[in-house]
């Protein structure tokens, strides 16, 4: 099979898989290219409301193909800022669920991903130094905004790999389940995003990423929505809410 994006939409849950399992899941410029039109398909279906990526077999993804990087790294590197920043910009939540190794252009994935779940064994690195590249402002902030400036320096100067555990203290991972069960817990927490307000998961994902000029326009929609409502009377009468807004 050649090296592609899958997806498929299990009940409410979108999920991408990167497979290029002859080179560790590592993403060519096809693969780049390819993702932010399918984030904007899965984005616009109604039924999706999460969003989990994650690799072929027992690895996430390796990073960007380094052949790729013969002709133009620059254009590479482009390539793969715009699919970082589709990925980030996804309105509905998304989960990147982890194994083996997340290095390079896979950690840049999922950095990008609101979540990060991983399996104990898992390997995260960013890894420009071995290579003489200069990573994107936008990345680095990203990583920045995740593990703070110290730990951001320490992959970024060296390089090097850090373990599951590590990446959890640090706060690029937010959990680190047994091996052999991330598929499981990633199935409960997507069934769990998915039962909860999309209005609340919207405005959170906004204020979150720092976006500081829309708050009349959630409370509008807070208002118009009658989500609120709903979510009150379901906790009083011990049933689950029904709720309707939704981001498409």
């Amino acid at each position: 099979m050649e090296p592609q994006l899958l997806h498929d939409v299990t009940g409410a849950v979108a999920t991408v898989v990167v497979h290029h399992p002859a080179k560790r899941n590592a993403m060519t410029a096809a693969m780049w290219r390819a993702l932010p039109p399918l984030l904007d398909d899965l984005a616009a279906d109604p039924g999706v409301r999460a969003l989990v990526l994650t690799g072929a077999g027992a690895t996430f993804c390796a990073g960007a193909d380094i052949s790729t990087l013969r002709g133009s790294p620059r254009e590479a590197q482009s390539l793969a800022v715009q699919a970082e920043e589709a990925l980030a910009a996804f309105p509905k939540p998304t989960l990147a669920a982890v194994r083996g190794h997340c290095v390079g252009g896979g950690a840049q994935l999922a950095a990008a991903c609101d979540l990060r779940f991983a399996e104990a064994g898992a390997l995260f690195g960013v890894t420009p130094a071995k290579l003489g590249i200069v990573y994107p402002a936008s990345s680095t902030r990203r990583l920045v905004s995740l593990v703070g400036p110290a730990t951001a320096k320490y992959l970024l100067f060296s390089g090097e790999l850090i373990d599951a555990e590590r990446a959890l203290r640090t706060g690029l991972v937010d959990e680190v389940l047994p091996e052999g069960e991330l598929t499981k817990r990633i199935t409960e927490f997507t069934r769990i995003l998915a039962a909860r307000s999309q209005l609340t998961q919207a405005a959170a994902k906004e204020f979150a990423d720092g976006r500081t000029d829309r708050d009349a326009h959630w409370s509008e929609q807070a208002r118009a929505s009658g989500d609120t409502a709903e979510g009150v009377a379901a906790f009083l009468e011990r049933r689950t809410p029904r709720f309707t807004w939704s981001v498409r």
